[in-house]
């Protein structure tokens, strides 16, 4: 297939709504360099096909509950060892209290981010676990999740490989749920490689969580993280294997593509972070093999230049804290909300809050959900604006 046959021919179909295989995808991924332009193009006509002008965010509060864990990832800071500084242990007053000023801060989404089973290596874990009067991080986050939609919040959870029935339970006060797949790719388990010490990140275990929330009917947040040493064929595998669930499910409801950075006194710290350019195709790319999804990019972590990836076909925000950081990547700032509107503004986009769940996914969630979300709730089911304005 030559090049110009590749623009033509396989652009053409995209636009008329022919699914896009991988092998054209890997096609598409190879030839990166002379494509971008028409890649763009057409994932920006795809999304305002399937998504119009609304781009979303959800005004948020990041609850970092524990952060002991049981994995180590070569370029994580978030994990705190039992003595450290930044250990967080969440108890249930510092939850209530959180919750308290989000609501004041108008936030409507808690994000319940832990480590993975820290009781699982942790005596100190247990510890904190049996003080609150638990046994398991899930139990807590069950309990916590209460806690937060008493007080006006709707907690959104993401807290690793939970079990199907920690999610069973997590359901009736969660609408959705978060387990980022990363990549699919085993190799990047393997020794001298970023998830090496990280038993959590097994694709196949990943995959079958994410199958689980499935048949719970779960919407789950998931994504792929790009830069970490893996080819752009192990990007677009990952993505075709969100794909694989959605079609089974119909439950993924956004992905996260999430560039990553270097954080120092980690294995990676002098590790790259993809060329933007690169990010942007796969962006693109992700827009054309998914054309309806929702398509995230974490704007802190591309703060200078976040509004141009609305030219490559993305939807969403993601969580803005006006409040809390970003614990993860504690680096990396948030814009101001009124920024994000105004560049959204300029490239005649209309920016609206969300819930933590999209509104195409409400009729998942339980009647008792939807009955605390009409309260603040337009008539599209994003948070009505003079709500969180």
């Amino acid at each position: 297939m030559s090049k110009l046959e590749f623009d033509f021919e396989s652009y053409s179909k995209i636009k008329d709504g022919s699914e896009l295989t991988k092998d054209v995808a890997y096609q598409l991924a190879s030839n990166f360099r002379y494509t971008s332009d028409r890649l763009f193009q057409t994932a920006v006509e795809l999304r305002n096909k399937h998504k119009g002008n609304i781009v979303s965010f959800s005004k948020k509060a990041f609850f970092n509950i524990v952060n002991l864990c049981r994995d180590t990832c070569d370029y994580c800071t978030y994990k705190a060892e039992p003595h450290d500084a930044k250990l967080s242990l969440m108890n249930k007053q510092n939850v209530k209290d959180l919750a308290r000023l989000a609501k004041k801060y108008k936030c409507t989404e808690a994000l319940f981010v832990t480590g993975e089973s820290p009781e699982q290596k942790y005596q100190e874990a247990k510890d904190w676990l049996k003080l609150n009067g638990f046994t398991s991080t899930g139990e807590y986050l069950a309990n916590c999740s209460e806690i937060v939609l008493n007080e006006g919040i709707f907690p959104h959870t993401n807290a690793g490989n939970l079990t199907k029935e920690e999610m069973k339970i997590l359901r009736e006060t969660n609408m959705s749920m978060g387990l980022m797949l990363e990549n699919s790719s085993k190799r990047l388990r393997g020794k001298g490689m970023p998830h090496h010490d990280a038993p959590s990140k097994e694709p196949a275990t990943r995959i079958s969580i994410l199958e689980n929330a499935g048949e719970l009917k779960i919407p789950m947040t998931t994504g792929i993280l790009v830069g970490i040493g893996e080819t752009i064929y192990e990007v677009i595998d990952s993505i075709y294997a969100i794909k694989d669930i959605h079609k089974k499910f119909g439950n993924i409801q956004e992905i996260i593509l999430q560039n990553f950075h270097p954080k120092k006194y980690t294995s990676m710290q002098e590790h790259k972070t993809p060329e933007m350019s690169y990010f942007k195709s796969i962006v693109a790319l992700c827009r054309i093999i998914m054309p309806d999804m929702n398509i995230q990019i974490p704007p802190n972590l591309s703060h200078k230049n976040y509004h141009e990836f609305l030219s490559v076909g993305i939807n969403d925000w993601g969580g803005i804290s006006p409040i809390t950081d970003d614990y993860v990547n504690p680096e990396f700032s948030w814009p101001q909300i009124k920024n994000v509107e105004r560049k959204c503004m300029t490239q005649n986009f209309k920016l609206k809050a969300r819930f933590p769940i999209y509104p195409e996914f409400v009729p998942a969630v339980s009647k008792e959900l939807r009955d605390r979300m009409s309260l603040i709730a337009d008539e599209e089911n994003y948070v009505r604006e003079d709500y969180w304005k």
